[in-house]
Order: structure tokens, then sequence, then C-alpha cells
């Protein structure tokens, strides 16, 4: 297996810091400060070019950012924004053979695209939320084609990607939806593809990162 690399970062985050408070409240602007994390001169496609992908993961008490990318600078977070640490992922990735169990944890945004009437043949429908068994059955699916074959899964509603500051008359909104529970790996390098890659829409807006343990 040819492997790109990539880095992790756990970032603990200071629920006091007016930065935080207004990343949590607004998807954009949680963008916007992780973009600043990875280089500049990244061409037209700057988030896909860095292979930037983050999962915020929730507690009573605290709350955890997950950060993926090629490279990634923490000195470029704002001063107290948080506590963070790096971490290589070869090791994962070279852990990664077939036949494998592991542990998964991801939040990802199910999304269907409208039917239209045969009237308006050509043009494309909205993407609507799934949820409950539509959104399993698509995680499920989704699984399936990045390498895994799923044994257990356990949704967990989590708040919507949030965008208050947009006004141009899209849904202010992304829904999404985090999976936990464990796999078989199927196909070792589809499945790094689709961790470094990220899986399913919203990506820039804490949807498609992919993390994996043994089981």
């Amino acid at each position: 297996m040819t492997l790109r690399g990539a880095v992790l970062a756990r970032i603990r985050l200071n629920p006091q810091h007016r930065a935080v408070q207004r990343d949590l409240r607004d998807a954009t602007e949680m963008h916007r400060t992780l973009m600043r994390l990875v280089p500049d001169g990244l061409g037209a496609s700057p988030r896909q070019t860095a292979g930037l992908l983050y999962r915020l993961d929730e507690t009573d008490t605290t709350s955890t950012l997950l950060v993926q990318a090629t490279s990634l600078d923490l000195a470029h977070l704002p001063a107290g924004y948080g506590h963070g640490d790096l971490k290589d992922l070869t090791p994962m990735f070279s852990a990664l053979t077939k036949g494998r169990a592991v542990r998964y944890r991801i939040t990802v945004n199910p999304t269907k695209t409208e039917r239209l009437p045969m009237d308006q043949k050509g043009k494309r429908g909205q993407r609507l939320p799934l949820t409950g068994p539509d959104a399993d059955q698509w995680w499920t699916r989704r699984a399936a084609e990045a390498g895994l074959t799923l044994h257990t899964c356990l949704p967990t509603p989590v708040a919507p990607a949030r965008h208050p500051s947009k006004d141009d008359g899209k849904p202010p909104h992304h829904h999404l939806v985090r999976y936990d529970g464990t796999a078989t790996v199927t196909d070792p390098d589809t499945l790094a593809d689709a961790v470094l890659t990220g899986i399913g829409r919203a990506k820039s807006y804490g949807a498609g990162l992919l993390s994996l343990a043994p089981a």
C-alpha cells in the first residue's frame, strides 16, 4: 500500500475563549479558523488539497476538536484557543490489513437527492437529509464502499453545522449524525483513501472524518 502522509491534531477547546464560542456557533467560522492551520498557496480547492477534515467530539464537560490534514501548524490557532497535540497517522495506516477488526467513529451528513417530476427532467432536485433507518442504511452502504464491513452501528444525533452568518437563501445548517461501532477491514487501500479524503458531504463543516482503532 502506497501511503500519503497525514497528521491528526487533538485539540481540547477552551470554552471561555470568544473565538471558540464563535466557531461552535458558526461552522463557516470554524472552517476559516482551521484553514489557517494548513499551508498557503494550495490553489483553487485548498481544503481538498490539504486533506483538511475535522470532527467535534463533545461530552458533558469537554469539547475536543479532531483535525486531520497532510500538514498542520497549531501555532496558527488563536492564543488560548485550546490545548492540542499532533500525531503521525502512518502507524495506523500501516496496521490496516484485510480481515482486521477495528472500532470506528465518524460524523456524517447523510443525504439523498430529491426526485423531480418528469416535466422537470434535466433539473437537479434538492438534497434532503436522511434520518433514522434511512441514515443507517446510507452509512452502512458508504462504509462498504470505503472498504469496511460493519458489525455494529450506534447512531448518535449531534448538533447540526449551522451557518448563521450566511444570508443567501440557502438552508442555514447541515444535518449531522455520529456513528460508533465495530467493523472488519475488507479493502485496506480503499479504506486508507477514505480516511485521507473523508466520506460523504459537508467535509468543510465537521463531517467525513473517519477514526479507526484496533477492536
